[in-house]
């Protein structure tokens, strides 16, 4: 039984070829087919017998066309797709007898119509273009067809102009595997140029051993070098380099989070801007942050000289308090002016009322990196404390925490650039003296944040919180936060003030007649006169109290009751008002190093007078005048960095007066008339500042 070849169809008025001739379909049935014959009227053939014949064949049968791929066409030159047009028309012409610009109802021209083959059509079309000057044989127009046939337009341009090449031309393959070994080897290694690693090229050729293989030119191998090396940083940036190297080889995914608070990251970084810290003092600050993934708010972000462990907590309690309005501040910057859920948030905390237009975020996990201040235990405690899930990444993965690393990167663009004194992330962007230009003090820099991240941040588009059902639909950081809270039902719980005490740094004391005492300051409180001189109960630290100390505020501290329930008893530095604003560790530690057999009051009279000489600047004569005149350098930068980390006052209430606490003395009379010394009031972690006055 010979091989059976069914048509795609058989219909009436068809032309087929069986028995030698060519016959035309008169009738189709279930069992046979009536054709035309030479010899009779008609002749009727059973389909199983006409389907077996070896010459049976559907003539002029419609063919599927290819889509010509047009993108492709658009690498080849005009003139190859010229000439591949020029040969459709034809080979249209071959395949179904007619041109594609023919009129309907238009006849076949001689050689095309009924009865002749494809082959007879490329016999005859070969001739037809030899006459018209194109020498062209009918194999050549079989050839053209074929191709047409098998890829459309593209198979009859010439592909000679866009031939693909080798990736590496006539490099040898050995040569480009020694040469990613050599690449490789560098990762983690100093920086080498291109000429270290075609000499390691060499050299690891030789170690493989086996047949000899000729290295090409050098011109060739630094041409190699650059494909080779391209995006790797090999011979860039190490520290890129490395991230390049050992950065996820699959593709990103995407973290699920539903809700505010459910991830959240944490990172620092120094900002590029230089900051005036007091008069003729320059430095860089370091800014660290914290940004909700599912919203992408920035939820805190806090500037400082230098980040410490205290410093990260302090953030954290930033988190989840509410901001303050400040004076200054537009009114279109309240929360109950945004698009925030501020009348439903408001029924569960009243001092949301006079807050600014950012949301309060309580987080249930962090992720950060493996930085000294992040896995410090001093902010693992913050987090056990707040039952907060702590995730460090990977070590040199900074991917795992992209969202934060974009974030500071974003900053860097759209808020440090804009400021006087813009460094660039590295020398090669910094320009000339920018420590000269007109710089904000670290106070201002940072009210200028808080302002930019409520303002622009919470209001800004975000790339990454788009609409699923609507993907040309961009949300803000408000906007995602309000639509979780009515999706999922998030309530804010803020920190309270026992709370913020909580994060911060403890020491152990005893409470004496006169006080507490940490570092050789003395603190005291009406309110410390059951626990003089008694024992706190707590057998591990030997029956010493419990204080919680702010660093950047040596000004009080507070002290934990364990006799009486467990509550805090806040204590004032005694001699507070001979210092006109609250200062740290530094500046006194300092100033205990220049003085170190000085009394206690003598300490605070110095702390003082080299605050009021850093203030006073170079041009201006100080408020009293010392035996050192002229003030150190040493002096200027604690000064700086003290006042830099001082807490504002802006929204501290004032200090309570007692009547159990001596009054200050009067000065006694110079011969320059002294301004008077108003001490500032204290931050009251306790008292509700929210509060309608």
């Amino acid at each position: 039984m010979s091989r059976l070849k069914r048509p795609p169809a058989l219909a009436v008025g068809q032309r087929v070829r069986f028995d030698g001739q060519v016959r035309g379909v008169l009738e189709v049935t279930a069992q046979a087919a009536v054709l035309e014959d030479d010899r009779a009227p008609h002749r009727v053939v059973a389909l199983i017998d006409l389907f077996e014949a070896a010459d049976f064949e559907v003539l002029f049968q419609p063919e599927r066309m290819p889509m010509p791929p047009t993108g492709l066409l658009e690498t080849f030159p005009p003139d190859a797709v010229k000439q591949a047009l020029w040969w459709e028309k034809h080979i249209l012409e071959v395949l179904h007898g007619l041109p594609p610009d023919a009129e309907p109802g238009t006849a076949p021209r001689p050689g095309y119509g009924l009865g002749s083959s494809v082959t007879s059509r490329q016999r005859v079309k070969a001739a037809e273009l030899t006459a018209l000057g194109h020498e062209v044989k009918p194999s050549t127009v079989g050839l053209r067809r074929r191709r047409y046939q098998e890829d459309g337009l593209i198979g009859l341009a010439d592909h000679r102009p866009v031939r693909k090449r080798r990736e590496f031309g006539s490099v040898p393959e050995p040569v480009v595997d020694a040469m990613r070994q050599a690449i490789k080897e560098g990762v983690d290694t100093s920086t080498r140029n291109g000429a270290y690693l075609i000499w390691r090229t060499g050299e690891i050729l030789r170690e493989r051993g086996g047949e000899p293989v000729e290295l090409p030119s050098r011109r060739t191998l630094y041409r190699l070098v650059a494909k080779l090396t391209a995006g790797t940083h090999a011979t860039g940036s190490a520290v890129t380099r490395r991230s390049r190297a050992h950065g996820a080889a699959a593709p990103f995914g995407e973290l699920t989070v539903s809700a505010p608070g459910e991830v959240m990251q944490i990172d620092s970084t120094p900002l590029d801007v230089m900051v005036r810290l007091d008069n003729g003092i320059v430095g860089k600050v370091e800014l660290t942050g914290m940004i909700d993934v599912a919203s992408r708010t920035l939820s805190a972000a806090v500037l400082r000289p230098s980040t410490k462990s205290v410093d990260a907590s302090v953030l954290l309690a930033r988190t989840v308090t509410p901001e303050l309005m400040r004076p200054g501040w537009v009114d279109v910057l309240k929360m109950s002016r945004s698009v925030l859920p501020h009348r439903r948030l408001l029924t569960l905390d009243e001092r949301l009322e006079y807050a600014a237009a950012k949301p309060v975020i309580v987080p249930e996990m962090i992720v950060c990196d493996h930085g000294k201040v992040f896995i410090s235990r001093n902010f693992r405690a913050s987090c056990r404390f707040l039952e907060i899930d702590f995730q460090p990444t990977h070590k040199g993965s900074p991917f795992e925490k992209g969202h934060i690393e974009k974030m500071l990167g974003s900053v860097a663009t759209m808020f440090a650039q804009f400021l006087p004194g813009h460094t660039g992330r590295n020398t090669d962007r910094r320009g000339r003296h920018p420590e000269q230009e007109n710089l904000w003090s670290l106070p201002e820099l940072q009210d200028l944040l808080d302002e930019w991240i409520i303002a622009q941040w919470q209001n800004r588009p975000h790339e990454g919180l788009r609409d699923p059902d609507h993907p040309g639909r961009l949300f803000t950081p408000n906007q995602k936060y309000a639509a979780l809270v009515e999706a999922c039902g998030y309530v804010p719980v803020a920190l309270s003030g026992q709370d913020y005490i909580e994060l911060l740094p403890a020491a152990w004391r005893a409470v004496n007649t006169y006080g507490i005492r940490i570092n050789n300051r003395t603190y005291d409180s009406p309110e410390l006169g059951p626990m003089r001189r008694y024992d706190s109960g707590v057998t591990a630290k030997r029956g010493l109290w419990e204080v919680h100390r702010d660093p950047y505020d040596v000004s009080q501290v507070w002290v934990r009751d364990h006799r009486a329930g467990g509550g805090w008893v806040q204590a004032t530095w005694k001699y507070l008002n001979r210092a006109p604003v609250p200062f740290g560790d530094l500046a006194w530690d300092h100033v205990s190093h220049q003085l170190p057999k000085a009394t206690e009051e003598e300490l605070a009279d110095a702390v003082a007078a080299l605050l009021t000489r850093a203030h006073a600047g170079p041009d201006q004569p100080a408020a009293k005048k010392s035996r050192r005149t002229k003030p150190a350098k040493g002096d200027h930068r604690v000064a700086a960095r003290t006042k830099a980390t001082a807490p504002a006052a802006s929204v501290a209430p004032p200090l309570p007066t007692s009547q159990h606490e001596p009054s200050p003395e009067e000065p006694e009379e110079d011969e320059e008339t002294l301004a008077e010394v108003i001490p500032l009031g204290l931050f009251d972690p306790l008292e509700d500042p929210w509060k309608r006055p």
